[in-house]
């Protein structure tokens, strides 16, 4: 009867210790989760609700529907620099004006469209005119309606080879013209390169005092020049021969570029 009640005894306080030790644990989850909650319900009446910006709420309908956002344009007025005042509006340029062109034209074809001249710019006249302009892209106007850079690219080519090099530069389209498309492009050109050497000058040197080297000298060919010197001209036969070389193109100047030729 004793052992049975010492055993009841360990068995009680056996109990009871296990429950003050985990007392503690209990308390520190119980704490957590109670912060949690007070956090968690901070922070939403701090934080709003996340709304699309795209859409918006028709109260009377409880329904959402799509809206475009208002975005904020720039108007671009660069072109007034390109653009006088006082002068008749019909006479002013390309990028002074609107126009409303047929990009279903037949090409080629002289069409008349309707033009208004851009904002901020003072003419003189009706602000909307008629202009005629033809049928084709920037790129398909002929040489004398747009400028390229020519020299500022074409310095680069080699200009005695098989087939000829060709470069790339950038056009524009003239003031006065209208066309379809950008005015700005780039377009392929035959090498055009010049050092300043002009055809006329060595073919003159040649004939006259192509025995003495003097037409190779000007070109800048002065190794063989001296050669030519030193032999009267190859006894006359080099002279004829390069009288025959110039004047053809053939024997050029020094650093590969064109002779200037009196009809450019």
């Amino acid at each position: 009867m004793d052992f049975c009640r010492l055993l009841s005894f360990h068995y009680c306080s056996l109990n009871i210790f296990i429950s003050l030790s985990l007392l503690p644990i209990c308390f520190r989850i119980t704490s957590c989760s109670t912060a949690d909650v007070v956090k968690r319900d901070a922070v939403s009446t701090i934080i709003p609700p996340i709304v699309d910006t795209n859409t918006t709420t028709d109260a009377s309908k409880g329904n959402f529907f799509n809206v475009t956002p208002t975005e904020s344009t720039t108007i671009d007025f660069s072109y007034l620099q390109h653009c006088p005042d006082n002068v008749p509006c019909e006479n002013l340029g390309a990028s002074c004006i609107n126009c409303k062109l047929n990009y279903y034209c037949v090409y080629g074809k002289t069409e008349t469209t309707e033009c208004t001249v851009k904002q901020n710019i003072t003419c003189l006249g009706s602000r909307t005119f008629k202009r005629p302009y033809h049928c084709r892209y920037g790129y398909q106007l002929d040489a004398d309606k747009i400028s390229c850079a020519k020299a500022l690219m074409g310095s680069n080519c080699q200009m005695k080879q098989a087939p000829p090099q060709t470069f790339i530069t950038y056009c524009t389209v003239k003031e006065e013209e209208i066309c379809l498309g950008n005015r700005t492009f780039l377009k392929k050109f035959p090498c055009n390169w010049t050092s300043g050497f002009k055809w006329s000058t060595a073919l003159a040197l040649s004939v006259t005092l192509g025995g003495f080297g003097v037409d190779r000298f000007y070109i800048g060919l002065w190794r063989s020049g001296i050669g030519k010197l030193f032999s009267f001209g190859g006894l006359g036969v080099w002279t004829i021969v390069d009288v025959v070389l110039i004047a053809v193109g053939y024997v050029g100047p020094h650093d590969g570029s064109l002779y200037i030729y009196p009809w450019d």
